[in-house]
């Protein structure tokens, strides 16, 4: 079975570290991205840029993601998606998302929406840090790991 990395790569912090370790594990990266974020092309990552308006590069990979594939992104909705065609959602910073998880995922997103939207001021996701880079690394070994474990590589 053939999978590849699937990244939400418009506002992704760790577009170089899935490069390298997809190379490492002879994987192919897809990365998405509105015309407004410049991406690097590297050996064995397909770049697609779309349009920017507000869902195209969440439609984009909705459209193309597999059963299998794994599917990097901060979009609860994205990962929602990937989770309902069978792959392997995770975050930016290494939380992996599941069926278990994601429903209460977006039900504060949505709660935390209506209480901005009434005037009351939310805290923002807090700053990406180093540690959050090595957890994304760790997590991202792993399931690239099983993957091969499971095809018997």
């Amino acid at each position: 079975m053939t999978y590849k990395i699937v990244v939400d790569a418009d506002a992704c912090p760790v577009k170089a570290e899935i490069v390298q370790t997809a190379a490492k594990f002879g994987v192919g990266v897809l990365m998405v991205a509105s015309f407004d974020h410049l991406l690097q092309p590297a050996e064995g990552v397909e770049i697609v840029q779309v349009d920017r308006s507000d869902q195209s590069v969440d439609l984009y990979i909705a459209n193309r993601i597999s059963a299998g594939d794994v599917l990097i992104t901060q979009d609860f909705g994205v990962a929602m998606l990937g989770l309902g065609r069978r792959a392997i959602a995770m975050s930016n910073r290494g939380q992996m998302y599941s069926d278990r998880t994601i429903g209460f995922l977006l039900e504060r997103r949505h709660e935390q929406a209506k209480l901005r939207r009434g005037g009351k001021h939310t805290k923002g996701p807090k700053a990406f840090t180093d540690e959050d880079r090595q957890a994304f690394l760790q997590t991202l070994t792993k399931v690239l790991s099983r993957m091969q474990e499971n095809a018997g590589m």
